[in-house]
């Protein structure tokens, strides 16, 4: 138990979103769930995500399967994911595995177990993390590793549910602090100082006296700022950022660095 509570300070304490994902993956590897995969978004509507560009997926599978998995949709379709976007909380795939036999499964549904079966993904742990926001949703699956079946997950989830659950927990809330890493063009220094100025209630003007550049370099940084965030207004652009943690970040180009979905 120490090792756990001291594991959870570390990722508490994480300064960027690549120290907390390693950390975390480390234990859940430990118990059987070398592959894992991680989705958070803030701008989900009634039937998706959002734009997927505007999401964080993480994995600590390989470059192949998050492309197939993530940039091409193959998540959205499975009986998994429709079980997060519908519930809380967290629960083995024993019951995909009792529904697929019993035929309840939608065609595309029972497709996606087939082609994961395929793979080798037979069993596994989905989570759907509580939020306080609408619009935001979060939800994680622990893949189990070759060999463990259903019966195999459901002890380990027996066994190690309190502690599991306390560390998916414990990345989800800090990894929502952090700045999100983008599929667009991140932003650079200049132009989030930019966007911090308007957020602060700055005129063109005084955002040019700031910064030691003419207002027709603030407009540029604040055109470029919209263009990289997809929104039409620099009231928009504060909003999207300040929800994706990318201003007044003490270290923002190094804790997003590098975790777009691989």
């Amino acid at each position: 138990m120490t090792k756990i509570f001291s594991l959870l300070v570390q990722i508490a304490e994480g300064s960027s979103a690549q120290q907390v994902w390693a950390l975390a993956q480390g234990y859940f590897a430990s118990i059987g769930f070398a592959r894992v995969n991680y989705g958070f978004t803030r701008f989900r509507g009634s039937r998706s995500i959002g734009d997927p560009d505007d999401a964080l997926f993480l994995t600590s599978s390989s470059e192949a399967y998050a492309t197939a998995y993530f940039r091409n949709g193959f998540y959205a379709k499975t009986p998994a994911f429709r079980w997060a976007q519908q519930n809380e909380g967290a629960c083995t795939w024993a019951w995909v595995r009792e529904a697929f036999l019993a035929g309840k499964l939608s065609p595309e549904e029972a497709e996606t177990v087939k082609q994961n079966a395929a793979m080798g993904i037979v069993a596994g742990i989905s989570i759907s993390f509580p939020e306080t926001s609408t619009r935001a949703k979060g939800a994680m699956g622990l893949i189990a590793d070759p060999g463990l079946d259903a019966e195999a997950v459901d002890r380990i989830f027996a066994d190690h549910h309190d502690e599991l659950l306390s560390v998916a927990h414990m990345l989800h809330l800090r990894l929502i602090q952090l700045p999100f890493a983008s599929r667009r063009r991140a932003l650079t220094t200049r132009q989030r100082e930019a966007l911090e100025w308007v957020a602060d209630g700055k005129t063109t003007q005084d955002v040019a006296l700031l910064m030691g550049v003419s207002a027709a370099m603030v407009e540029k940084h604040l055109r470029l700022t919209r263009e990289a965030l997809a929104v039409d207004t620099t009231a928009q652009a504060v909003a999207k950022a300040t929800l994706m943690n990318l201003i007044f970040q003490r270290n923002p180009l190094d804790a997003a660095a590098g975790l777009a979905a691989r």
